[in-house]
């Protein structure tokens, strides 16, 4: 009997779900808050870092493709 107190007990303890939502979501907006967003030349200027190194690994891999490609037919054709 006692432990069937201490569970109702426990349980009435507990805040209910849309509390625990409201909860949530206060926090979620207070995070939003905290968030600085970069200005459009820093976006712009990290677009272009990456655009350069995705042209640069696709050169890269272009070269190292037709380069074995190329050893390949030449091993296949002695």
């Amino acid at each position: 009997m006692a432990d069937k107190e201490i569970v109702k007990k426990q349980k009435s303890d507990k805040p209910s779900f849309f509390a625990r939502l409201a909860k949530k979501f206060k926090g979620l907006k207070s995070e939003f808050k905290k968030i600085t967003w970069a200005n459009v030349r820093t976006t712009f200027k990290n677009f272009s870092i990456v655009l350069v190194a995705l042209i640069a690994f696709a050169v890269a891999i272009g070269l190292v493709d037709l380069g074995l490609g190329s050893l390949f037919k030449w091993l296949l054709s002695l």
